[in-house]
């Protein structure tokens, strides 16, 4: 088994479990749900947000998905939407394939995903016949992330101040 890794937010270290691949382009976990592990071939997949992918969104407060179980899935088409402390934002599935099921408990109540991301956390499950080649192991997505972390870290500085520019200037408008 692959080991697992560390990426360091601050404060906050992001756990990336060496028995999970992951899709980086949407910072999401991945493995077969029968429980028979990561190894590469078509099946029913689970996925889920990366420790990453929830340190940076805070708590999640709501989530919905545009699609039903049965429902056919191209990889990068909107699935759903997500509230986060931080941000709405729009979600992007991540492989094609059918949804087979989706965590109904988290339509409920969301908090799972804060408090047990890589368990009762998990998002959907989607039956892919070929397998997602793009997934990468944990220590590839940490290398990842280490290598956007630069950029990651101006996009959010960048929004705090547009948010910041945005208050000043419509106090400014009022006054």
């Amino acid at each position: 088994m692959a080991e697992d890794q560390i990426f360091a937010i601050g404060k906050h270290r992001a756990l990336l479990p060496g028995n999970l691949l992951y899709a980086a382009t949407n910072h999401l976990w991945a493995t077969l749900a029968d429980g028979s592990g990561i190894s590469m071939g078509p099946g029913v997949w689970r996925f889920g947000f990366t420790s990453y992918a929830i340190a940076l969104m805070k708590d999640v407060y709501f989530l919905d998905w545009s699609f039903a179980p049965g429902m056919p899935l191209a990889q990068l088409a909107e699935i759903g939407h997500i509230e986060t402390s931080k941000a709405e934002s729009s979600l992007y599935c991540p492989a094609t394939g059918k949804l087979s099921r989706v965590n109904d408990a988290l339509l409920e109540d969301p908090s799972a995903i804060n408090t047990d991301g890589h368990g009762q956390g998990w998002l959907y499950e989607i039956e892919c016949d070929q397998a997602p080649n793009h997934l990468i192991d944990a220590a590839a997505y940490l290398k990842h992330l280490e290598d956007n972390w630069d950029h990651t870290q101006r996009v959010l500085k960048g929004g705090i101040n547009s948010i910041v520019d945005a208050e000043e200037n419509n106090g400014e408008a009022g006054e």
